[in-house]
Formats: C-alpha cells, sequence, structure tokens
C-alpha cells in the first residue's frame, strides 16, 4: 500500500456499530465487564482505548513499523525511552537537540545516575569513539533542531547493532512521509506528533514506533505504570491530521525549497539551514535517506545581531512569532529565547545556535504571500 493510501485508511475501519466512516471518540474511562477480567480488549482506557489504538495502528503502518504507542506529549515519548535505563547505563546523543529534550536529559534523568554524552554526529563515526560497556542508548535528530544537521541514521545503526546497544530516532522533523529509520535498521523512532502528524497547531502529542515485540511491551508497561497517555479527543484529531500528511508535506517541500533559495540570494543574510542545498555538509546523505528536504529553515543575517533578528520577527505578518513548527500556518521561532532557552549558551553557540539565528517553519499558504512577508520583514 502506497503512502497516500496508508495516511487516508492505516488503523481505519468504519465503526461496526453504526458503519460511520470516522473513528468514533470513545470517550469513556472504563469498559463494562462480563465477568472478572472477562471484557471485549478494553478494561481501564489508561490502558487501552478504541480512538487511540486505531492511531497508534496508523502512525505504526506509516513507519512500516509493528507496534506504535501514542503518548501525552513528545517528551512523554521520550520519558518512557529513558525509562528503559538504570542507574549507572550511559547515553549518546547529538550535540544538536531539541532544548526540551536537551533539558529532560540533563535536568531529570541525570540526577538518576544516567550519563548522558552530547557529540557530534555528522560524521557518524564518532560515535564508536564515545561508547562504553554501559552505552545503553544512542539518540538522535535527523534533520537537527534547528541547525538542520544531517546524520547517517544507516551508518549509526550499524554501529549501535554491532556494540549492542539501542538507537532512537527523533523523526518529527521529517515525517515518515519523507524518512522511515526503521527501514535503516533503527530500534525506535519518535515523533513530536504535535507538529507535522497532526498539522493544525491544536492537539499535544508524542508517539513511539517499534519493531521489537519486547521492546514494544516493555514501553507499554511503563506507559500504563506512569500514565503518560493521550486522550481519546486528541487521538482523534491527530487520526484526522494524518488523513492529509501527504498532501501538506508535499506544499511544505515545495514551500520550504522556494524559501531557503529566496534567504540564500537575499544580500542581507549570511548562513542558511537546509539540507536541500547541495552545499549541505551531509547533502548526499539526506539525499539518499529522505524522500525530500521538509519546510524547516533556519538563518542567521550576515551581522550576527539578536536586535536586527527581533525587529525582522516583530514586523512578519503571515510568519507569526510562536513556538512549535509543522502545522499549516507558517511560524518564526527565535529558538536561544524560546524553544532551546533551557540550553546553555555556550552549549548552543558550540553547534553554531548563535543569538540572532531564526528558525522558519513554512507553511502551506501560497508561495508568493510567504515571499513577500519575508521581502517586507527584511527589507
Amino acid at each position: 500500500m502506497n503512502f497516500g493510501t496508508k495516511a487516508v485508511h492505516a488503523g481505519v475501519t468504519p465503526d461496526p456499530t453504526t458503519g460511520a466512516i470516522m473513528t468514533p471518540i470513545y470517550q469513556t474511562s472504563t469498559y463494562v465487564q462480563s465477568s472478572p477480567g472477562v471484557h471485549k480488549g478494553f478494561a481501564y482506557a489508561r490502558s487501552q482505548n478504541p480512538t487511540r489504538s486505531a492511531l497508534q495502528e496508523s502512525i505504526a503502518a506509516l513507519e512500516n513499523g509493528k507496534h506504535g504507542l501514542c503518548f501525552g506529549s513528545g517528551l512523554a515519548a521520550i520519558d518512557a525511552v529513558i525509562k528503559l535505563l538504570s542507574p549507572g547505563d550511559e547515553v549518546i546523543a547529538g550535540d544538536d537537540l531539541y532544548g526540551g529534550t536537551y533539558r529532560i536529559f540533563t535536568k531529570v534523568f541525570a540526577k538518576y545516575g544516567i550519563k548522558f554524552n552530547f557529540i557530534p554526529m555528522g560524521d557518524v563515526s564518532n560515535i564508536e569513539k564515545h561508547i562504553t560497556p554501559h552505552t545503553k542508548l544512542i539518540w538522535i535528530e535527523t534533520p537537527t533542531n534547528p541547525m538542520m544537521n544531517i546524520i547517517d541514521i544507516e551508518g549509526a545503526a550499524a554501529i549501535a547493532k554491532k556494540h549492542g546497544v539501542l538507537l532512537g530516532v527523533d523523526n518529527t522533523f521529517a515525517t515518515p512521509y519523507l524518512q522511515n529509520p526503521l527501514d535503516l535498521g533503527v530500534d525506535l523512532v519518535m515523533h513530536s506528533a504535535t507538529k507535522y502528524l497532526a498539522g493544525h497547531s491544536d492537539v499535544v502529542m508524542g508517539a513511539l514506533v517499534v519493531n521489537d515485540d519486547k521492546l514494544a511491551s516493555d514501553l507499554a508497561f511503563i506507559q500504563n505504570a506512569c500514565g503518560a497517555i493521550c486522550g481519546p479527543q486528541d487521538s482523534f484529531l491527530v487520526l484526522r491530521g494524518i488523513k492529509t500528511l501527504h498532501l501538506r508535506m508535499q506544499r511544505h517541500c515545495e514551500n520550504g525549497e522556494k524559501v531557503a533559495k529566496y534567504l540564500a540570494n537575499h544580500p542581507k543574510i549570511g548562513n542558511v539551514y537546509w539540507p536541500g542545498f547541495e552545499y549541505h555538509p551531509n547533502h548526499a546523505i539526506a539525499k539518499a535517506q529522505m524522500r525530500g528536504y521538509g519546510g524547516m529553515v533556519s538563518f542567521v543575517f550576515k551581522e550576527d545581531d539578536q536586535q536586527q533578528s527581533f525587529s525582522v520577527m516583530e514586523r512578519l505578518k503571515l510568519f507569526v512569532l510562536a513556538e512549535s513548527l509543522g502545522g499549516v500556518e507558517s511560524l518564526a521561532n527565535h529558538p536561544a529565547s524560546m524553544t532551546h532557552g533551557s540550553i546553555p549558551r555556550e552549549e548552543r553557540m558550540k553547534v553554531g545556535l548563535l543569538d540572532s539565528l531564526i528558525r522558519l517553519s513554512v507553511g502551506v499558504e501560497d508561495i508568493d504571500d510567504l515571499i513577500k512577508d519575508l521581502e517586507q520583514a527584511i527589507g
């Protein structure tokens, strides 16, 4: 089944009671049992909910995976992954990560005796240099947030398997429309479903997809025991959003390319970070493991002037200044003070995340209007 067909149909069947084509919102906390322990597969809504189950099947199908689990947020999904570990275990993570991921690693789990090493992964051979007998997990984003670095997933998977280490990939920026890490050998895929999967800036949710039965069972146990679930209403909204994922991503990619090229040719703009450029350090890897380059673009002015960036963002009209990304509307973000403010400045500067950097989530509006908005704001 091709991707667009899966987006519309995977995990979804007409309601057997009424024939409703849309999955019902099962707004219930518990389910009637005919005898103790005898029920129709659903006992309590923290453990299972039919709306959530349909969504989990849909997301798993999109990622070519066997098991999907949906959580209250992307960070709740990451939280469950780290709870697979024990004190004394070590994690190798990329040095360019979403600020919330860095925060939960360093401010929450580090104090429980889990060690986190943040390293550059543009050359994945660097990963092997940091593996120790205590390494249990490698965690990467690709493309990274917000510097749009590309990491060789297949190369990282080969290293992880060689050393018996789990490999997790945050696939939020690429989405399963552009990239399927499980097919490249990783153990688990994470999404902030808040972003492109839902696509309409109206829900907060996270998801994990795995193939291994035991890993799926362990994660499901953690989810049920700790309670980081999503509700049926949110599940319904993401199911609805997924039905147009392929259509939206086509436009995000088209618009993202045009915005990136416009910025690259602007006399006031310095570096533009977008993996579709042939001069991007790992463009060849992006071309090999992705089916397009997405709608995320970051850039800086020729002079590292934070006030200039602030003034431009204040003048934008269609690109509204807000947290998050991946919705149908275009957003502008200032990572240093917003999404990545929890990362110490010296760490941000190491990866080139300057105080003046602007990250754009290019939406699905008419591209002429988006370019005009950038023109009037940048001058």
